[in-house]
């Protein structure tokens, strides 16, 4: 069953064609790749979707079972609210916050109670917020970081970094999750571990997920479909097998090792 599907999905900057009528279906529960060269548009794919940037033309609809509702033009944070989250490939913590406030402060778009009942501290006020605190530590133990709560996120190695930014995502219960190259800068048993968490997260929260990432092995072992871009152009789409036989995914993107990757 579809979750998100693109039409004809094109923006161009100008005179600048990022993106040029990308056609894409996510199943639900799928773990599809976003995989391309640099400047490709996958960014700016991940950009479309999640309201940063509006479509210059072409559709993107986000599936409630058989009902569909266009979401493109709309807010990031109303994008977010219909279950759409995401991770940048330029990690974007609250560095000066603890780590425990980075995952809470994702977690407030679920908070019940009103302004009054925060100034005034009510008692619904209290049970909201002592059940963030508590879901919050919750997603933290997931990524082994509830010891490092009160740190500030900014401390934290890169790595665990990665892991905290992918735990403030989930904080707000999405549908469809986007990691923009969870891998990057990471080492290759860090990037081990990451696909067990991918793995992890997709089983515990039933979530579909759209990965872009250069790290071919990551792709390869991990996703079920990928599609490729070139030059804001879906050039290919499959399964790993697939992608990796494809002669113009070698030619423009994977190289003639990918075909015993």
């Amino acid at each position: 069953m579809k979750l998100l599907e693109a039409k004809k999905l094109t923006k161009s900057f100008g005179g600048l064609m990022a993106v040029s009528k990308v056609n894409m279906v996510i199943n639900q529960g799928e773990l599809v790749g976003l995989i391309g060269p640099n400047g490709a548009g996958k960014t700016t794919v991940f950009n479309l979707i999640t309201g940063m940037y509006a479509p210059t033309s072409g559709t993107i609809t986000l599936f409630d079972g058989s009902h569909g509702k266009t979401i493109h033009g709309l807010k990031p944070h109303k994008i977010c609210n219909a279950g759409i989250a995401r991770t940048f490939q330029n990690i974007r913590l609250f560095k000066d916050l603890t780590v425990l406030d980075n995952v809470r402060i994702a977690m407030h778009c679920s908070v019940k109670y009103g302004l009054l009942s925060c100034f005034l501290h009510l008692p619904r006020y209290r049970r909201d917020e002592q059940r963030i605190i508590d879901e919050s530590i919750e997603l933290l133990k997931i990524f082994n970081l509830d010891g490092k709560m009160d740190e500030l996120a900014r401390n934290l190695p890169y790595g665990e970094q990665r892991h905290l930014e992918i735990a403030r995502a989930l904080a707000s219960r999405p549908k469809l999750l986007l990691l923009d190259e969870p891998a990057a800068g990471v080492n290759p048993a860090e990037t081990a571990q990451l696909s067990e968490i991918i793995r992890k997260v997709r089983r515990l929260f039933n979530l579909t997920i759209l990965l872009i990432e250069h790290d071919m092995s990551l792709v390869m072992k991990i996703c079920e479909r990928i599609y490729v871009l070139d030059f804001g152009s879906v050039i290919a789409s499959g399964t790993p097998d697939e992608i990796k036989s494809n002669e113009r995914v070698i030619t423009a993107y994977l190289g003639e090792d990918a075909i015993d990757a």
